[in-house]
């Protein structure tokens, strides 16, 4: 396995996770589909606030806040945003403020939204078109008071929160060898594509030789829409590569991304996430997200069905812990 890059070690990083996370067979599942040999790489064990793949951004995105002198954190998402609980916990650890901006109408606590609120976070209600501008405001507000905020974008999507993941595939690389597995191909769901990225290039470096393919759960409006999204995932794992001072350049053909499942939209629970969060909640007890991790794992499900894998290969589902939503999508799911 190539040694992990000396830049890695050197960029500051608050510990927040649990890792490595547990990479775990699925066997019942796997009988129940007739297919492939199914695992799951266990991100939602990560255990910062009931975890999730947000854990591993934050913990480089925080330090490098914490090593400009900040003491608030202000980033954005929806009203079920796994991103924001997580920054909302990273930010008591650090002993910070943390602002989250939430699109929408102002709503009951439930789910995340009231996970923020016990974790100590301010919420700040905002239409969805306008979450980037009032982060600004936000932070043009806290200087004028004296405090010293960094805004994370959505999702913690950036060079450096990408690196997060390229230090995820040396993991995943590191317990295959231990176990003398071979992975054919690695599924994940994607949205603000910062995991993403930071898989394809991690996958690159730590010399992972199966298929990435990740899973829009995001409803895109046309081709122009999916080559800017492309583009900007690409760019986001170029930048990764700077800041580990390596010379590897991907290219948009590097990403393999699936938009063929993307049902009613963000955020709409329909048949195939119902399904897949009954399948792995009865077959191996393992509980799925209403909104990325039940789209994805319904993408892969419908895949094995279709044929699209061997049954003689092995598919990596990379779990990355949105089940504490569950709580707000009951009616939904009952």
């Amino acid at each position: 396995m190539p040694a992990t890059p000396e830049a890695l070690d050197r960029l500051p990083r608050l510990r927040l996770g649990k890792l490595p996370t547990p990479l775990d067979e699925a066997p019942r599942l796997t009988r129940l589909l007739g297919g492939p040999r199914l695992l799951v790489k266990r991100d939602d064990l990560t255990g910062l606030a009931t975890g999730g793949n947000k854990t591993r951004k934050l913990e480089f995105l925080v330090a490098d806040a914490q090593a400009a002198g900040c003491d608030a954190l202000i980033t954005a998402g929806g009203p079920q945003s796994n991103h924001c609980r997580q920054t909302a916990a990273a930010a008591a650890i650090a002993g910070m403020e943390c602002h989250l901006v939430l699109g929408g109408d102002d709503q009951p606590p439930i789910g995340n939204s009231l996970l923020d609120l016990l974790l100590g976070a301010t919420l700040h209600w905002t239409p969805k078109e306008r979450r980037n501008a009032r982060m600004d405001e936000l932070a043009e507000e806290l200087r004028t008071a004296g405090k010293r905020p960094r805004v994370i974008p959505v999702g913690g999507s950036t060079p450096l929160g990408a690196v997060g993941y390229v230090a995820a595939m040396f993991e995943l690389v590191g317990q295959l060898a231990e176990r003398d597995l071979r992975v054919d191909h690695l599924l994940l769901a994607t949205s603000s594509g910062g995991t993403q990225a930071g898989v394809v290039l991690g996958a690159r470096l730590a010399g992972f030789t199966g298929k990435v393919t990740a899973i829009s759960i995001d409803q895109v409006a046309d081709a122009d829409s999916d080559e800017k999204f492309i583009e900007g995932v690409c760019g986001m794992a170029n930048g990764a590569a700077e800041l580990l001072e390596s010379e590897i350049r991907l290219t948009t053909d590097d990403f393999a991304t699936n938009y063929n499942y993307l049902g009613g939209g963000y955020g709409v629970v329909g048949d195939p996430e119902r399904e897949a969060i009954r399948l792995f909640a009865q077959s191996e007890g393992l509980l799925l997200g209403p909104v990325y991790t039940g789209r994805a794992a319904g993408a892969m499900i419908d895949l094995v069905r279709r044929g699209a894998f061997g049954e003689d290969e092995t598919v990596l589902f990379w779990h990355t812990g949105d089940e504490s939503a569950l709580h707000a999508y009951a009616a939904e799911l009952a």
